[in-house]
């Protein structure tokens, strides 16, 4: 009792000293003023008391930046040392309402959002987490560092994914760029110009932009398998399989190229998975994995391949990627799978036939008339190719319709040709006359 008399005592007196200087415009007594008496608090463990008195400090009539900066900062380093959790929340809630709407202490207030938004994670509370971090804008803060800015975007969204937010979650990765990841850190940073904002150094518990790097793309695997979209994921896995400290050992780089072969192989046909799939098979590191190699090789021949055998194949590598880095492919994978090499089929017999009969289609993709005619007729949905069934007849006709001023074309081209030939005729003809008559003559 007598202590905190005592305690009080004090603190009435250091608040006389704080009004005085601060009326005399004195930041540095000010700033000393307000933070012993923060540091009285909590020497005296009164947590109560050092909260009320925040609170008071900052709301005194024409308190300087300077001191309630001090003071936010100060009172953050004793948010670890509270004695439980109830203690740690009022503290942290206490500064985050001093801290609203001040520009000047505006990083504070962000990494005091993380921290709440960390407990409220571990208390299981996922969607009250989500919800503070995203009442913060760090990418208009010109102080904070980059990699620190990053790393909360990457924590805003990761508690979207979480909640299962996918929409938000796509909104807040747009804020970061991936060409933020290719900057080289090695070079030296330029001095500030004078009126330029001062950019602070990340703190320690920050990684590096390459660690961030594979986070970002980890987390966007997660968003586009909920969508499903394979040349998506096959993407991000090869920005992985692109950093440094993945390509230095095998044990890290060969579980990233064997998900990077499935997901092409499962992503639909068009000009981006060709160029992937091409520079991949360019790859020296893929004769490491002689099966994947010739999993794409199959992709680029123009030849079909049976699927029951393909399958038997490759049935136990598919099921193998439980164990490796990333888990298991997408639900449906293996349906995907089929799914993928009935329509390269379908593009292999369309490249050497121009007509065919369904039956015949349906022999050489192994599979009854139904379910060719249906596979068959997505693609065309799709513009994966063009075709047409004649369903009486039962044939397929894989030529593509011709406009009128095409047909002119090749009219006129046609007759062109022809003319040619007439012409050399006439030509062969009255050679031949000259020969025959200077031989009569002789």
């Amino acid at each position: 009792m007598e202590g905190e008399r005592n305690l009080e005592a004090t603190i009435e007196q250091l608040l006389n000293v704080e009004k005085q200087m601060r009326l005399a415009g004195d930041v540095a007594g000010t700033k000393k003023a307000a933070t012993d008496i923060l540091q009285l608090c909590f020497d005296a463990k009164a947590w109560s008391t050092l909260n009320d008195q925040i609170v008071l400090l900052s709301k005194r009539r024409g308190q300087l930046k300077q001191a309630v900066t001090a003071m936010v900062q100060q009172a953050m380093q004793y948010i670890d040392e509270t004695p439980d959790i109830e203690t740690k929340i009022q503290l942290i809630t206490t500064l985050n309402n001093v801290s609203a709407g001040k520009i000047y202490v505006e990083i504070e207030r962000a990494r005091l959002i993380k921290k709440l938004a960390k407990i409220k994670e571990e208390q299981g509370l996922i969607a009250e987490a989500a919800d503070l971090m995203q009442e913060v804008a760090v990418e208009t803060f010109g102080a904070m560092a980059k990699t620190e800015k990053i790393a909360f975007i990457l924590e805003q969204v990761r508690l979207c994914l979480d909640r299962q937010d996918y929409v938000r979650a796509q909104i807040l990765s747009r804020k970061i760029s991936p060409r933020v990841f290719d900057a080289d850190p090695t070079k030296e940073k330029k001095k500030p110009k004078e009126g330029d904002n001062i950019v602070e150094e990340a703190p320690a518990d920050i990684p590096s932009l390459m660690e961030l790097k594979r986070f970002y793309y980890e987390l966007m695997i997660r968003y586009y398998s909920h969508h499903k979209d394979y040349l998506e994921i096959c993407r991000c896995y090869k920005s992985i399989y692109d950093i440094p400290s993945v390509k230095e050992s095998s044990a890290h780089w060969i579980p990233v190229l064997r998900k990077i072969c499935w997901y092409l192989v499962l992503s639909p046909h068009d000009p981006m998975q060709s160029s992937l799939l091409n520079s991949i098979l360019e790859d020296k590191n893929l004769s490491e994995i002689p099966n994947f190699r010739l999993l794409l090789k199959q992709l680029v021949t123009m030849e079909v391949i049976q699927w029951t055998a393909l399958w038997n194949d490759y049935k136990d590598e598919f099921e193998n990627e439980k164990n490796l880095l990333g888990g298991s492919l997408v639900e449906k994978a293996a349906e995907d799978l089929k799914q993928r090499i009935i329509e390269h089929n379908i593009l292999v017999v369309s490249k050497y036939y121009s007509r065919i009969t369904l039956k015949r289609l349906a022999e050489l993709l192994c599979l009854n008339l139904q379910e060719a005619e249906k596979h068959l007729s997505e693609m065309v949905v799709s513009k994966a190719l063009v075709a047409k069934i004649d369903r009486p007849m039962g044939i397929v006709s894989f030529q593509t319709s011709k406009d009128s001023n095409e047909i002119l074309n090749s009219w006129a081209m046609n007759l062109e040709k022809l003319l040619d030939l007439v012409e050399k005729s006439c030509h062969q003809i009255h050679k031949e006359t000259m020969v025959r008559k200077a031989a009569l003559e002789v």
